[in-house]
């Protein structure tokens, strides 16, 4: 059985506003990985080191961005703002579904 590889946040879902697409964003807010990484073709093992680290990473701020130092905040809007605009402007809809 192969391991399914993860397409990379610029290839991802509603401009990665999926579960997988927050840990890469998050892995650049807190420098865990540099902003030129995507992580296309990465395992899910890895994608699962990867989202360890990165709840480490938010631990100390209760996994809330309101009580991120105001830089870190600052930077999480704006990234944030701008994948939410993105996927805005490709059609995605931030409402929920009857069924959801």
């Amino acid at each position: 059985m192969s391991d399914k590889l993860y397409v990379g946040i610029d290839k991802d879902e509603n401009a990665g506003l999926t579960h997988l697409g927050r840990v890469v964003r998050d892995a650049w807010l807190f420098g865990i990985l540099p902003e030129t990484e995507t992580c296309s073709g990465w395992s899910s093992s890895q994608m699962q080191n990867l989202y360890e680290q990165v709840y480490a990473a938010w631990e100390p701020y209760a996994h809330l961005p309101s009580r991120l130092p105001e830089e870190l905040q600052q930077r999480h809007t704006k990234m944030y703002a701008k994948a939410i605009t993105t996927a805005k402007k490709n059609g995605w809809n931030a409402e929920l579904g009857e069924d959801e």
